[in-house]
This record gives C-alpha cells, structure tokens and sequence, in this order.
C-alpha cells in the first residue's frame, strides 16, 4: 500500500511557486484554475509583467484586477491589460503592490468583469523574496 501511496504522490501534477532567473526573472504557479507569470525584463520600457492564462476565455471587461486575501488584504485594478488567446496580460513600471500582495496574503484572484480565477499563495513568499532579489540585481 506505501507503494501505491508514493507512485501516486509522484504521478500527481506539483503546482509548486517557481522562481527562474534566466533569460529575465521570472516567477510563476500554475494549478488547476490556470497559470499565473510574473516577469521583470530590465530590456523593456516596462519591465514588470503579469500573465493569467486560464483554461476558459476571459470576459474582456475594461478593468482587471488582482484581489489578495489574507493578513495584508488588497484589491488593485487596471485598465492597462490586454488578452490574448486565453492570457490576460498587464506591463508597468512598477508592481510593488502586487509583489507585496503575493508575499504577505493566503490567496490571490485576478478578475475581469464576472470572470474570475483564484490562486493559492501557500509557498509563494520565498520565491517572491528571490524574484526581489533578482530586481536589485539582475543575473542576465
């Protein structure tokens, strides 16, 4: 039965928080509900990205948002976002709010319009920590 328990622990998909530092820094999860980026391209006139990819289309309301839920409890929205395909899209200068949104709270929910999905940050916070450590110093 221990068998039985660990091939199938192993066979399960890991949505785990990943932190890449190369070609530019990046951060992202992926789970059931969809895929989540964030990238930071010192190359680019914004360099900050968020990419939401769910399985299902987005609504293509004229505002997106990010809600976080926990201890640090936060809405942010934008009308700056674009999609395509099954990817919402948002490029700034700055995304302060959002990394301390992702480091400090239990749940995030980005939403465009009634369309809405939800990631868990359980795990997310050191990975974040490392993609800020990345923007004080690139590795590219």
């Amino acid at each position: 039965m221990r068998y039985i328990i660990a091939l199938l622990a192993l066979t399960s998909p890991a949505f785990a928080w990943e932190y890449t530092p190369l070609p530019v820094c990046t951060v992202s999860h992926e789970s059931d509900q969809g895929t989540l980026e964030l990238t930071y391209d010192p190359a680019n006139a914004e360099p900050y990205s968020i990419a939401v990819t769910r399985p299902g289309a987005w609504s293509g309301a004229r505002i997106f948002g990010l809600r976080f839920d926990g201890p640090n409890a936060l809405t942010i929205t934008t009308d700056r976002h674009g999609i395509k395909d099954k990817t919402l899209t948002v490029r700034d200068q700055g995304f302060g709010n959002v990394l301390n949104g992702l480091e400090f709270n239990s749940t995030v929910t980005a939403f465009d319009g009634d369309t809405t999905v939800t990631f868990s940050l359980d795990g997310a916070a050191p990975e974040i920590a490392r993609f800020r450590d990345c923007l004080i110093a690139p590795v590219a």
